[in-house]
């Protein structure tokens, strides 16, 4: 049987994989998105996990929605493909002694007046905090979607494109170079100490700074992560905007899915890829696990780097300096996602009531100080276990979206942090089990109505991740988000154009500049790029 051929081959079917088929399909490629798994959306995912419970569904891994760009969404049209984000609720913090925080992203008054119970100071503080981190912001969020430049080469075209960043970086002033450095080199915990004296606003940002991070609060380069985690906004226009897609993150990857089938792209699931085939170092299709093969002229690869470059490729293919970065590239988690369905809402102590309220519709965290992080943390990373009194970033989006269970039934959804970070290697299925276990007691301490009505719980740890999506280490962001892989860093010197050094081949998963979260930026580069190259022969 003759090979299919195509214009362009997107290997993944992530948000990632669909946002760039998307594009190539409107713009007239004859396009075809390969996926290994029965489904697509990778970790932007809604499943029903309790065999018990199958009205119940859940957003599997990655759970809120922040930094897609207004000109993806506008562009592929997504919300008439059914993308609807409801932006969150209130920050919330219980406490034991039954004191709680709330800080509301639209109202300056009510959160200064919660955060006075904690510390006059700090409420005087937050808004000079908010503006100063709006600023750097500012600057800053737009080079999320700027190809970063090949710094160290000497090329006229590359020595333009480091002048031209270098220019936009100029807005920040002297001053304002001087924090984005300490944002990349200091850690989150000393960066919010400067600003603040109380545990309760230390620990509500510290949260940003170590969400998928194999690292804690303490270390140097989490002020960064902390960043990147406050740049987007939900169409609210409020900085650092969070909120829940209607039917859970699986109605994301639907809706670009329904995009980008409109535009004609071929999406295909069960088409695992099993080599990327070249010829005289140029990319030419690929051949699946089936045995059969597709050829284009384009490939774009949105899967992690390693399993991409080291096991789709021949080595012999590429250069060893590359070679040897991606086999450097560190992608560690400790990572666990605890989904939870609950037969009633918590009532907390601070805030009694199982009747809907406000601090039920935001993030209901289980992180009392920068200290309790660190502490989780090193339990993981020094004494090579899970975490004794894991740290949480809760939500719970049947608060605000009603059609993922049925009425009554609710959805608690635990994003937490650490375990070791070679858990990846064996289930430890008891562990993990004990783990959630401490994660549900903890909540019970703030809210005594939380254990008795715990319905099924469903537990993915970094060995479920890596095997089930390919998350290497189970890193939601293909690999971490540390100072020496960032920007023109991201994956390897030289190669953070989303090229790679096979000719046709790109780049588009999360291991890309502006990679981590689900924004669909990386995927919509790699079409940029491979459109600028003329790649594919359509315009």
């Amino acid at each position: 049987m003759p090979a299919k051929t195509y214009d362009a081959i997107i290997i993944g079917g992530g948000h990632n994989g669909l946002v760039s088929g998307a594009y190539f399909a409107r713009a007239g490629a004859r396009t075809v998105v390969l996926e290994g798994r029965h489904k697509t959306g990778g970790a932007a995912d809604t499943s029903a996990p309790f065999p018990n419970h199958p009205e119940i569904k859940v957003t599997t891994y990655s759970y809120v929605m922040s930094l897609m760009p207004p000109t993806i969404i506008r562009e592929l049209k997504l919300k008439e493909f059914g993308y609807k984000v409801t932006p969150f609720g209130p920050y919330y913090q219980a406490y034991p002694d039954g004191r709680s925080i709330k800080v509301f992203a639209s109202d300056a008054q009510r959160s200064h007046a919660s955060i006075a119970q904690f510390s006059k100071k700090d409420a005087e503080t937050m808004p000079k905090w908010e503006a100063w981190l709006k600023g750097v912001a500012d600057v800053l969020g737009p080079l999320l979607l700027h190809v970063p430049p090949r710094l160290g080469s000497l090329a006229p075209g590359d020595l333009l494109a480091q002048a031209e960043t270098g220019w936009k970086v100029r807005k920040l002033g002297l001053r304002g170079v001087a924090d984005v450095t300490r944002l990349f080199t200091m850690s989150v915990t000393d960066l919010v100490s400067d600003w603040f004296e109380s545990d309760a606003i230390k620990g509500m940002l510290a949260i940003n700074g170590v969400i998928g991070t194999w690292a804690g609060p303490d270390e140097p380069g989490t002020a960064y992560v902390m960043l990147h985690h406050s740049i987007g906004d939900v169409g609210d226009g409020h900085l650092g905007s969070w909120g829940f897609q209607e039917g859970g993150m699986g109605g994301v990857s639907d809706s670009i899915r329904r995009s980008a089938e409109a535009f004609g792209c071929e999406v295909r699931t069960n088409a695992r890829v099993r080599k990327i085939l070249t010829r005289e170092g140029r990319a030419v299709g690929v051949a699946l696990a089936s045995g059969e093969e597709i050829h284009a002229p384009c490939v774009v690869t949105t899967i992690h780097p390693k399993i991409a470059f080291l096991e789709l490729l021949d080595r012999k293919e590429l250069p060893s300096d590359f070679v040897t970065d991606i086999e450097r590239w560190k992608t560690r988690s400790g990572v666990v996602k605890i989904n939870v369905a609950l037969s009633e809402l918590p009532s907390f102590k601070a805030d009694p009531g199982t009747n809907l309220q406000e601090h039920h519709t935001g993030s209901v965290e289980l992180c009392f100080s920068p200290r309790y992080a660190e502490r989780a943390f090193q339990d993981a990373h020094i004494e090579r276990k899970a975490a004794t009194a894991p740290f949480v970033d809760g939500t719970i989006p049947t608060s605000l979206d009603p059609t993922l269970c049925p009425k009554g039934v609710h959805i608690f959804s635990m994003f937490s942090q650490w375990v070791p970070d070679d858990w990846n290697r064996e289930p430890h299925r008891q562990e993990l089990e004990a783990y959630a276990d401490r994660c549900i007691d903890l909540y019970t301490e703030l809210a005594p109505n939380f254990k008795r009505s715990v319905i099924d719980r469903q537990v993915i740890g970094p060995y479920d991740m890596e095997r089930e999506l390919g998350l290497i280490g189970g890193n939601i962001f293909h690999g971490e988000l540390s100072a020496d892989q960032l920007f023109h860093m991201r994956p390897a010197p030289g190669y953070a154009d989303y090229r790679t050094p096979i000719k046709g081949l790109y780049h588009g998963s999360c291991a890309t500049h502006a990679g981590g979260g689900v924004n669909g930026i990386p995927g919509w580069q790699a079409f940029r790029q491979a459109k600028k190259d003329r790649a594919f022969g359509r315009s």
